[in-house]
């Protein structure tokens, strides 16, 4: 079992992210006291001032930072303190080019932007260790300190690291996890292509080959070491702050991203988990990424949901508060009136207790000159302070709700090692994202809520058991000890569902030479004897399941069921129609589902009825398409977030009694939220 998280605010707070180093002295006093007018009571500073405090090296100058914070006690204004690590000082990149990282191909990423260093060089963590304890010793006792963030976004611009140091860490990482080459040739299954290795100066991490067909079960070990690697470099901060913090003031760091075990590096090195929500990159007019969805700034609420799993009582160290870009890539529009406190408040929603706006002035020179504050370059006060004014007043009225749990009908259930392995492999890739994104969308438009639980080696069955309903959509990879605490959730009264592929791989990525779904047989009580990817030359797979007609996407597992499993439904075409598509085993007071499939929208409903997820809002609230309801409950009383990401107004209405927090008024049967408006209600008893 997880232990709790170590620190949580105790009430709604609102803070915005300040460089006093990007701005006049003579604007500094302004400055704070606009912001706590504003209802804005905490900073975060120093992230990216190394050079400010160490400008040549060994050559420690604390008076900046000394002046400000001295103001900053003067005024009333607390501070989260940023170690610099993110962007090292050029006298340290040009006399050590060994702390730069290196591109796969080997080009070495020079100084002039951020996050270039890599984390294993050992002059680099010396000198980190040495900024950190020098900026801690100095700064911790302040008074107007109340929380430290390690270093900036971990793992953001990049989460590949190739560097000379890096090469050697690689090794002593895998030397340490196999012991032996022996060990390690079998792990890898280096028997292929004749990649048998005879000394351990032959390991390296990825290098540029023919078609990117780098060893599958290699790059797996090698990402789980980018990971480590983050999650020390983390704990070689956090050791040293601790030494130095007041009793009372956190550890963090910002994140979400990828290659990075955040579950981890939270329990060892934080007191409290943060994440940066920008719902614009829904509307950047350079959008890449494989998003099937409609729901464009809605869609933060799915890594919202993922923060939660990481930290329950979150803080948003970044929220944002105008369009987002840099000089060299990345535009969008200005948040539409409403937009700011909306998205504010889907943070809310979905669990930060903190909302720290990035930023508070918007810089007037470097890459992020168009990465917009609350006050534009003029500095006048415009209606983006306006909106922060408004937040600031809602969120303090519904203060009552710090700390409230969100509630959930469902959970979905990930791994790391399967996480990861979804990036090596491509057909584990895209069976996992299509039924990711299938699982959000049916929670979102089917009024559904879902957490997000990640297993770990201490899972237990409690953990899991306030769930009625766990959906593990493909995990190729499975553990044994995985098996026990599945089966005793499910013996409890649980209902496990399990996608198509579960079960192929053992925990190195190599296929298990049994039939599938490997360990999870003894809970599905099935065994696959046919699998195909769906045909584009033929119809769409489709299954009947209790008389209605489902979607059976992207992969088929043809199913058997064993004796004591019951089918559920049947593929209706394809050349194995009539074989069993879904089936139902029971197991103690519960049962497990296993699908022949991914999930999407055109199954996952009728899947999750058959489960007995039922909606926490039936007949209690209902509500436009383009309004996000969110339940959250503390001490027994229950509250619904309404959330409209429409540009028209939309209607909410309410089968119970209830109360408009922010109005202290009570609503008669149904209200209209405006456009990119926002609703708390508590319901009555």
């Amino acid at each position: 079992m997880r232990a709790p998280q170590k620190f949580a605010f105790d009430r709604y707070t609102v803070g915005t992210c300040y460089y006093p180093e990007h701005w006049d002295e003579s604007l500094w006093a302004s400055d704070l006291t606009r912001m706590l007018e504003a209802g804005i009571t905490v900073i975060r500073i120093g992230e990216f001032a190394w050079s400010v405090i160490e400008p040549r090296e060994g050559v420690f100058s604390f008076d900046f930072f000394d002046r400000f914070l001295a103001l900053c006690e003067e005024k009333g204004m607390k501070v989260i303190f940023g170690t610099p690590s993110a962007t090292p000082p050029a006298w340290l990149t040009e006399t050590h080019p060994e702390v730069l990282n290196r591109t796969k191909e080997g080009v070495t990423l020079r100084h002039g932007g951020r996050r270039h260093y890599n984390y294993n060089s050992a002059v680099y963590r010396s000198y980190v260790s040495r900024i950190v304890r020098e900026e801690a010793a100095h700064y911790a006792p302040h008074p107007a300190i109340i929380g430290w963030q390690i270093d900036n976004e971990l793992n953001c611009e990049t989460n590949e690291f190739y560097s000379e140091a890096d090469d050697e860490a690689f090794r002593v990482f895998v030397q340490k996890k196999y012991g032996t080459l022996a060990a390690l040739n079998a792990a890898w299954g280096t028997a292929f292509w004749s990649e048998t290795y005879t000394d351990w100066s032959q390991v390296h991490v990825l290098q540029p080959v023919l078609n990117s067909g780098n060893n599958p079960h290699r790059h797996l070990d090698y990402l789980r070491f980018v990971s480590d690697s983050a999650e020390r470099f983390a704990a070689i901060q956090a050791e040293i702050l601790r030494q130095y913090v007041k009793p009372g003031d956190f550890i963090t760091t910002n994140g979400m991203f990828g290659n990075l075990d955040n579950h981890r590096m939270t329990d060892e090195s934080l007191d409290i988990y943060m994440f940066d929500s920008y719902p614009d990159f829904g509307f950047a007019l350079d959008r890449t990424g494989n998003d099937p969805t409609d729901l464009r700034d809605r869609n933060s609420s799915y890594k919202l949901t993922a923060t939660r799993s990481i930290c329950p009582h979150f803080g948003i160290m970044e929220q944002q508060s105008g369009g987002n870009g840099w000089t060299t890539r990345m535009e969008a529009p200005a948040p539409r009136p409403g937009q700011l406190l909306l998205w504010a408040m889907q943070s809310v929603a979905h669990g930060a207790d903190f909302i720290s706006f990035f930023r508070w002035r918007t810089a007037c020179f470097g890459t992020e000159i168009y990465w917009h504050g609350i006050l534009d370059y003029d500095s006048r006060d415009n209606r983006k302070l306006a909106e922060v004014k408004g937040f600031a007043r809602k969120f303090a009225s519904i203060n009552e709700l710090c700390g409230a749990d969100v509630t959930a009908a469902f959970a979905e259930l990930r791994d790391y090692d399967n996480e990861w392995d979804g990036q090596v492999d491509i057909w584990h890739g895209r069976m996992q994202e299509h039924s990711r994104w299938g699982t959000f969308l049916t929670s979102q438009h089917e009024r559904l809520p879902y957490d997000i639980v990640y297993l770990w080696k201490g899972t237990e069955a409690a953990d899991l058991q306030k769930y009625p309903v766990l959906v593990m959509p493909h995990a190729m990879i499975a553990k044994e000890s995985w098996i026990p605490v599945l089966k005793e959730y499910v013996e409890n009264g649980g209902v496990l569902v399990l996608g198509c592929r579960s079960g192929l791989k053992e925990d190195h990525g190599q296929i298990v030479m049994a039939p599938q779904p490997g360990l999870f047989a003894e809970l599905t009580g099935t065994d696959v004897h046919d699998f195909t990817y769906t045909s584009s030359a033929e119809p769409p797979v489709t299954a009947d399941l209790s008389g209605t007609r489902i979607a059976m996407p992207v992969y088929n597992d043809v199913l058997t069921a064993l004796p004591g499993t019951e089918v559920l439904a049947r593929y209706e075409n394809a050349y194995y129609a009539g074989e069993a598509a879904i089936t139902k085993r029971p197991l103690g007071k519960g049962f497990v589902i296993h699908v022949g499939a991914c999930f999407d929208e055109g199954n996952l409903p009728a899947i999750l009825k058959a489960a007995g997820a039922k909606s926490p809002f039936e007949g209690i609230v209902t509500a436009a398409k383009d309004v996000e309801l969110v339940m959250r409950e503390k001490d027994g009383r229950r509250y619904v977030f309404a959330l409209n990401y429409g540009a028209k107004p939309a209607a909410v209405r309410f089968e119970v009694p209830a109360t408009s927090l922010f109005e202290g008024a009570e609503v008669d049967g149904g209200t209209v939220l405006p456009a990119y408006g926002v609703g708390v209600y508590a319901l009555g008893e």
